[in-house]
């Protein structure tokens, strides 16, 4: 029979060893995430390059068929919420046709583009324009997604002598429309969760990646019908989103869309003009959609029933409408960007 005290002891020593075993495994698991944080650091400081503009640093990726050489129209892939230039190149990769240069930069608070004091999507489609300068581009299409959506619009507007075209997917609002009808597909307060900082979202891409994919509209009936190669886009977007705390300044700035002082500029758009997106996004309304292919004289508007806000299902057929529509409009020609224009 054991002394009386030797059960509370033996509970107390049990305890103390399941307690050290969590310490451990939390230890473990926190070096793991400094470790891996360190590495996708070091990996963005040296796959980006940097120039100047009169709204501050810009960090930007280019890619394509080897800028620099050739002639031709390159395009400026401009990226959404949450993204950066690594977004914006896998935008390019995912939906442009082989043979087009294209350059993909940070919007304002995005990797390596720090907000300026004027944060506007008219300030950073000037932003753009100043990259061009920099990099001796006259003229560009653009492909923009979703929160990419806005600046493209400004830049058409400010600059329509060096908008040869645009290309506008999964469309996300912008003044004079408001946000009402957006209908997030899971509660403000999971985004506020992970995004607050780096590790609760590492954990979760560590442990269950899948239950992440509600979060950008990826849902159980659209995942079955996806390609391999969307499977792979959406794993990189979804690990794109690290680390979190890079696009805290982008992410909070996406309102500016919305801004009440801010003027239609569907009006202003001369370019040919090619509209993407789903009825069945979750993220922004087809609503806006049908407002810019209204408002814009001549756009072309594809709507799919189903895709959701990453189109999926149809990346195929959007990239082969895209390469049709750079095509028609003498798009589809590598661009000359000189490769020793900017620093990294």
């Amino acid at each position: 029979m054991a002394q009386p005290g030797m059960d509370s002891m033996r509970f107390r020593l049990i305890a103390a060893v399941a307690a050290t075993v969590v310490a451990l495994g939390a230890a473990g698991a926190y070096a793991m995430f400094l470790k891996d944080m360190q590495d996708i650091r070091a990996r963005m400081a040296a796959e980006a390059e940097g120039a100047e503009t009169r709204h501050g640093p810009v960090r930007f990726v280019r890619g394509g068929a080897g800028p620099g050489t050739g002639t031709g129209t390159p395009v400026l892939s401009i990226h959404g919420a949450g993204g950066g230039y690594d977004q914006g190149r896998l935008l390019a990769e995912a939906f442009l046709p082989d043979g087009v240069a294209w350059i993909a930069p940070s919007r304002f608070g995005y990797p390596g583009s720090p907000l300026p004091e004027n944060p506007s999507t008219a300030a950073q489609a000037d932003a753009f324009a100043d990259l061009l300068d920099v990099l001796g581009v006259e003229r560009v299409a653009i492909l923009a997604m979703s929160g990419g959506v806005p600046p493209a619009l400004q830049f058409a507007t400010r600059h329509p002598e060096r908008t040869a075209a645009l290309i506008l997917l999964s469309l996300a609002p912008y003044a004079p429309l408001t946000a009402e009808e957006q209908d997030l597909p899971v509660p403000l307060w999971l985004y506020n969760a992970l995004f607050g900082s780096d590790f609760p979202y590492w954990a979760m891409l560590r442990v269950a990646p899948g239950s992440l994919s509600p979060l950008f509209d990826a849902r159980p009936e659209l995942r079955a019908d996806m390609t391999a190669m969307e499977q792979d886009f959406l794993d990189a977007m979804i690990r794109l989103f690290l680390p979190v705390t890079k696009r805290f300044d982008g992410l909070r700035n996406e309102g500016a869309a919305i801004d009440p002082a801010a003027t239609d500029p569907r009006a202003g758009i001369t370019a040919p003009t090619l509209i993407v997106h789903a009825r069945d996004d979750r993220i922004t309304p087809f609503s806006t959609a049908r407002f810019t292919a209204d408002g814009v004289d001549g756009a072309e508007l594809t709507a799919f029933d189903t895709g959701g806000h990453l189109l999926l299902g149809h990346h195929a057929e959007v990239r082969d409408r895209i390469a049709g529509f750079l095509s028609r409009h003498g798009i589809g020609l590598q661009a000359s960007i000189n490769p020793d224009s900017t620093s990294r």
